[in-house]
C-alpha cells in the first residue's frame, strides 16, 4: 500500500470518527492505536495515530468497537469487540482480572547463597522462562542476581513447562494467576518477605506484565526481556519446531543427541537455538527393543495448539483499564523484532514509569548475552531501591 492509499484511508477513519461523534454516541474512552505499514520500494516506515472510539455500557453490546483488525487473532470468544493488531480494545472481558480460572501449583528452584540473612528490605527475585524453557535456562543469570544482589532469587517452571503440571488450557490469564498463587503462597511465606521484582522473558515477560496488570500492588519491579504488551501475528517459527521434535520423538533411528541436531537443521540455522529445542527431549532406553530414542519433556500437543490459535502471541489487557505504575524496564535485543520502536508508545501506555535498554543480541538475549543482561537488571533495581527508601520518591501515575 503506497502513501496515497494510506493517507486516503487515514482520511477515511477520521470521518468515520467524526459521524460517530456528530451522531451523539456516547463514547466511554478513546484509545490510541497505531497503525504501521512498511513500504518495500522505499524501506521506509508510514504511522499514523488514529483515535478509535470504545462505546458506553449501554451501546457496547448493540455495535462493538474494533481496532485495527489482525485476522484470526483472538481465539478466547469471551469478549465482545475484537482483537486490535497492537493490543484489544475489548473491556468486557471479566477473565482479565479473574481468581476463578483453575491455577496448578509450580515447581521451582531457589537460589540463596548469597543472600543477605541481615537486611530484611532487599525484595526477592522472580524469573519467568520463555516458550520451551524451564527454569534451568534462567540459573545463569539467577545465580548472577543472587551474588550482586544479595537477595533470594525463585525460578519458577510455568504450566506446561518443566516439572510443573500440564494441564490443558495455555494462556496468558492462566499463567498469571499460577505465578500470582506461587508469589502469594511461596514467596511471600518467607520470613521478612517484601513484595517481589518480577523477571520474564518472550511468553514469560507477557506472564509477568499480566501479572502486575491484574495485581498491581503484588510486585515491587518489572523487568521484561524482550518482548511487550502488544498482540503480533501467531509465531511462526514454534508450530516448525513442534512438528519436527514431534517427528523426532516418533522416528526410531534417531538415537543420539547428534542425530537430534542434524534434524533440527531443517527447521532452524542458529546453533544456539537447536541446543535450546534440544533441552525439551529426554533421552531414554525402550524397554521392548533395547534402542535408544527420545521423549518429550513437555506436552507438545497442548503448547502447539496454544501456539496456532494465537494464545502465546495474543495480548488482550486495555491500559485504559490495567495499568502498572511501579518501575519497569525493557531489555531488547536490537538483532529482534520483538519490541519495535513502534511498540514504544504501547508500553508507555501500559507502564508509564518505564525505562528501555538495548542489547546487541538476538531475541534470546538472555542466553546471548547474560552478563549484560545482569548489568542492566541489578542497575535498575538498585537504583530505584535507592529512590524507594527516599522520602522524596513517589510514583508519578
Amino acid at each position: 500500500m503506497n502513501r496515497e492509499a494510506l493517507s486516503t484511508a487515514h482520511n477515511k477513519l477520521r470521518s468515520s470518527i467524526f459521524n460517530f461523534r456528530s451522531g451523539g454516541l456516547s463514547a466511554h474512552i478513546a484509545q490510541k492505536n497505531i497503525i504501521t505499514r512498511y513500504n518495500v520500494e522505499t524501506r521506509r516506515h508510514y504511522s499514523w495515530r488514529n483515535q478509535v472510539m470504545l462505546f458506553s455500557s449501554e451501546t457496547a453490546a448493540k455495535k462493538p468497537a474494533t481496532g485495527p483488525l489482525f485476522d484470526h487473532h483472538n481465539n478466547t470468544f469471551r469478549s465482545t469487540t475484537s482483537q486490535g493488531k497492537y493490543g484489544s480494545t475489548e473491556v468486557l472481558n471479566g477473565e482479565l482480572i479473574s481468581d476463578t480460572i483453575p491455577s496448578v501449583p509450580l515447581t521451582y528452584d531457589l537460589l540463596n547463597e548469597h543472600s543477605c540473612q541481615f537486611v530484611s528490605e532487599k525484595s526477592p527475585v522472580v524469573i519467568l522462562h520463555g516458550l520451551f524453557g524451564n527454569k534451568l535456562n534462567n540459573r545463569s543469570i539467577g545465580r548472577e542476581l543472587n551474588e550482586l544482589l544479595a537477595r533470594d532469587v525463585y525460578l519458577p517452571d510455568l504450566r506446561n513447562h518443566g516439572g510443573s503440571p500440564h494441564i490443558g488450557r495455555h494462556d496468558y490469564i492462566s499463567m498469571a494467576l499460577d505465578v500470582e498463587r506461587f508469589i502469594q503462597e511461596v514467596v511471600m511465606k518467607a520470613p521478612g518477605a517484601k513484595k517481589p521484582i518480577i523477571i520474564g522473558h518472550s511468553m514469560g515477560a507477557k506472564a509477568a506484565m499480566s501479572v502486575v496488570l491484574r495485581k498491581p500492588d503484588l510486585c515491587s519491579m518489572l523487568v521484561s526481556i524482550d518482548n511487550a504488551p502488544v498482540a503480533t501475528p501467531p509465531l511462526n517459527a514454534f508450530p516448525r519446531y513442534t512438528k519436527k521434535l514431534l517427528q523426532i520423538i516418533n522416528e526410531p533411528q534417531i538415537e543420539t543427541v547428534k542425530q537430534v541436531d542434524d534434524a533440527l537443521k531443517d527447521v532452524e540455522d542458529s546453533p544456539v537455538v537447536r541446543q535450546f529445542l534440544i533441552t525439551v527431549l529426554q533421552r531414554s532406553k525402550n524397554k521392548d527393543t533395547g534402542k535408544w530414542g527420545f521423549t518429550s519433556k513437555i506436552p507438545l500437543g497442548i503448547l502447539n495448539d496454544a501456539i496456532v490459535k494465537g494464545n502465546v502471541s495474543n495480548w488482550e489487557f486495555n491500559p485504559w483499564v490495567h495499568r502498572y505504575c511501579g518501575p519497569a524496564l525493557f531489555i531488547r535485543g536490537t538483532k529482534s523484532h520483538y519490541v519495535a520502536d513502534e511498540h514504544l508508545p504501547d508500553v508507555a501506555n501500559f507502564f508509564p514509569n518505564f525505562e528501555v535498554r538495548d542489547i546487541d543480541a538476538g531475541h534470546w538475549v538472555n542466553s546471548e548475552k547474560p552478563k549484560e543482561c545482569v548489568r542492566d537488571i541489578v542497575e535498575f533495581v538498585e537504583r530505584h531501591e535507592d529512590e524507594l527508601v527516599s522520602p522524596s520518591f513517589r510514583f508519578q501515575g
